[in-house]
């Protein structure tokens, strides 16, 4: 592991670092803020999934949480989206949803991608391991958030491993790939033409399907530009409602899609996360 940078913030170390990854065979570029503590703590934490075009950076430099962070002693992890590096496969026309910056949060199956757009193994399995080893952190005591195609991958890994993080929430999210313009794009060429294959990358879906979790928090703007085609909270809420999951749905007037929406309410998402941590 590769420092690149590192810098005091609030009485705590924000890092970001480089390593080369199995899963996705190249090499990966993720932050860490990590807050003050007591020699020898272990403290709990919290990952940050991004969305479409993003890196670690943009919510590292706009997200606001590490003076939250340091008063709570969370550990903030925030990987990139998708692979990166010569010889990675993009979408053949350039688009910015699909591809490079893309990742969707799945181990793809398809070629040409199938060999490096592996998000889901290395955000749930190859990082965390390079954590636990690497910095004081608690695995025991893991949560997950993330923004658009990020709380997506927020959502679907906090239902899919419940026992594994114990909180999930998520500002603006995808809820249901299979059912929007984003998610059918990118799972089906991620994952082929089988829409069965697609569910367990669906939050509505794995609902549907039996998965449970005790509770989710999102925000969503009103004024987000995406709201009605690609995001559509309405089919989580229903869902949720149906299954009996516990969903505190904030539709927040005037707020769109970015950073200065994720930001004003980062500090609320990491007081939920630490109550339940």
């Amino acid at each position: 592991m590769e420092t690149v940078s590192l810098n005091q913030a609030f009485g705590g170390t924000q890092g970001v670092y480089r390593h080369a990854s199995s899963a996705t065979g190249t090499d990966m570029v993720f932050s860490v803020y990590v807050p003050p503590h007591e020699p020898g703590a272990r403290l709990p934490v919290v990952w940050y999934l991004s969305g479409l075009t993003c890196t670690h950076a943009n919510v590292t430099e706009k997200g606001e949480y590490r003076r939250a962070c340091a008063e709570l002693g969370l550990i903030f992890v925030a990987p990139d989206t998708s692979p990166r590096g010569e010889g990675v496969p993009d979408d053949a026309d350039g688009a910015y949803d699909f591809g490079l910056g893309a990742g969707f949060y799945v181990d793809a199956t398809q070629p040409p991608f199938a060999d490096n757009y592996r998000m889901w193994s290395y955000v749930t399995e190859e990082l965390p391991a390079l954590l636990e080893a690497q910095f004081p952190a608690d695995m025991d005591r893991q949560s997950i958030m993330g923004h658009s195609m990020g709380g997506h991958g927020a959502l679907t890994i906090g239902l899919s491993l419940p026992d594994r993080f114990k909180a999930a929430s998520a500002f603006a999210p995808i809820v249901a790939p299979s059912q929007v313009p984003w998610g059918q794009k990118a799972l089906a060429g991620y994952l082929g033409a089988d829409q069965a294959a697609w569910r367990r990358h669906d939050a509505v879906a794995l609902i549907e399907d039996g998965a449970r979790i005790g509770a989710l928090l999102v925000d969503q703007g009103e004024a987000d530009s995406f709201l009605a085609e690609q995001l559509r909270p309405e089919l989580l809420a229903e869902a949720c409602r149906a299954a009996g999951i516990d969903l505190t749905l904030r539709m927040q007037p005037g707020y769109d899609h970015s950073y200065y929406f994720i930001s004003t309410f980062m500090e609320d998402h990491l007081r939920w996360h630490a109550a339940r941590l």
